[in-house]
């Protein structure tokens, strides 16, 4: 699934976003790319859930 994150610039903000995921699902794949601000994560939580977790992270998400 991918999420785009307009407010992702730094890997301070990759870095907490792939915390917060892996604590919602250790066994997450993520990728990161700030060149476009987009997150793809493999995982099988539902987009819900992921994009709650991102929030948790601090950073608003919309479903890619």
């Amino acid at each position: 699934m991918d999420f785009k994150v307009p407010d992702m610039s730094c890997g301070h903000c990759t870095s907490a976003i792939e915390k917060s995921v892996k604590s919602a699902d250790p066994a997450a794949q993520i990728a990161c790319d700030l060149d476009t601000r987009m997150v793809h994560i493999d995982s099988a939580l539902r987009a819900d859930q992921l994009s709650a977790a991102i929030k948790d992270a601090g950073y608003k998400s919309t479903a890619a």
